[in-house]
This record gives C-alpha cells, sequence and structure tokens, in this order.
C-alpha cells in the first residue's frame, strides 16, 4: 500500500471493504483562501474520516447545486470527524474562479480538489474515458483507510447530502459498535440490529423489542 495513485499507470479499483492506497491532490481551500496539497495518509494521521465527493465538472449546472447542499452539512461532517473534499477534473485555479464567480457556492468552506490527469478518479472508478469528467461518486472512508461507501450517479442526477450525512453517521456508530448493524433509514438513536441465529426470520420482532 505504499504506492501513490499518481504514480500508477495501471491502478486497480478502489473496493469497498478494502484498505485505500493513498492518493495525493492539489486543492482550492476557500477557508483559507489559497492552495493546498491534501493527501490521504495525513488524514488518517489525523484521525479523520475521509469524504470524497467526485463532480463531473466546475462552471457546470447540477454540480453547482449539489456542493450547496454539501456545504450546508458540512459543519455538522466536520463535527462528527471529517475532511470533507470534493473533487473534480478541473484544475485548483479553476476551482478559485468559480468558487469566486458562482453565488451557490458562497457558503462552501470544503477543500476542492483537483484531479487532472484523472489519476484518482480512476482509481475510484469515477472517470468518464471519452468525455475527461467523473460521474458523481461518493466515498466514506474510515480513519484507518477502509472504504466502507461508496455511491455512484450518472452525470444528469444530483444527490442529496442529508443522506451522505446519514451514512456517515451509521458508519461511526458501527466503528465503536461492530457486533451490531444499522436496518434502513437508521439515525442516531434508533434501534440497531445484532445478527445471531435468535432473530433468523424474526427482525420484525427485534426491531420492536
Amino acid at each position: 500500500m505504499s504506492c501513490e495513485v499518481h504514480n500508477m499507470e495501471h491502478a486497480e479499483i478502489a473496493k469497498v471493504g478494502q484498505e485505500v492506497k493513498n492518493f495525493k491532490m492539489k486543492a482550492y481551500d476557500p477557508t483559507e483562501g489559497g492552495f493546498v496539497d491534501v493527501e490521504l495518509e495525513a488524514i488518517k494521521k489525523a484521525g479523520k474520516w475521509t469524504v470524497l465527493v467526485f463532480y463531473p465538472a466546475d462552471f457546470t449546472f447540477v454540480c453547482p447545486t449539489e456542493l450547496a447542499d454539501l456545504a450546508d452539512k458540512h459543519a455538522e461532517l466536520t463535527k462528527m470527524g471529517c475532511e470533507v473534499l470534493s473533487v473534480s477534473t478541473d484544475t485548483e485555479f479553476a476551482h478559485l474562479a468559480w468558487r469566486t464567480s458562482e453565488r451557490l457556492l458562497e457558503n462552501v468552506r470544503f477543500k476542492m480538489a483537483a484531479d487532472p490527469t484523472g489519476a484518482v478518479s480512476r482509481y475510484f472508478g469515477v472517470y468518464v474515458d471519452d468525455a475527461g469528467v467523473d460521474l458523481r461518486g461518493t466515498f466514506i472512508i474510515s480513519p484507518e483507510g477502509k472504504l466502507v461507501g461508496s455511491e455512484i450517479n450518472f452525470l444528469n442526477v444530483g444527490r442529496d447530502a442529508s443522506e451522505l450525512l446519514r451514512k456517515v453517521q451509521a458508519n461511526i456508530y458501527l466503528k465503536d459498535h461492530p457486533a451490531e448493524a444499522c436496518p434502513a433509514k437508521w439515525t442516531p438513536g434508533q434501534k440497531t440490529l445484532t445478527p445471531s441465529e435468535k432473530i433468523v426470520g424474526k427482525v420484525y420482532e427485534s426491531l420492536r423489542e
């Protein structure tokens, strides 16, 4: 796992349940107002979760609505120990220009990472070769570097950051309660399941105990 993604000519696709290879990208940081490097190893060393949100391109149409929605949940995700990174194949300079000119992005505070070669995008399976843009991919990586969440949508359907928040909450809970499982629509405080032979065919009853 020592090889970085941008040094790999034929990188395999990241898979849920497996360790994610290190990656490094340039980014525009709206909070600091400058350019920075973002690297998975550094995020892991800080004990944080990594949330990657790939989108097709700057200066497009659905994309600013998604990033604005994500910005509304950014403070909550940060409090939960997440490093949120939006990613596209645009440069960090294009990110700066877009963030400055598009009013929908005025509340964006997360780092906007640049993957102009498409190396990281290919690794996560979202790169569209004949267009040079990314599909709408959302990935959740644990502080240990394991990929625990993966979702990829086509170009024309925007996502809901509320569902991303719920999935992060569930994964954080399960990290501390590995014997349990979260049912559909689970939110913090609701009942979980503890898989065993006792609840086979009795999930209905288990959820109502």
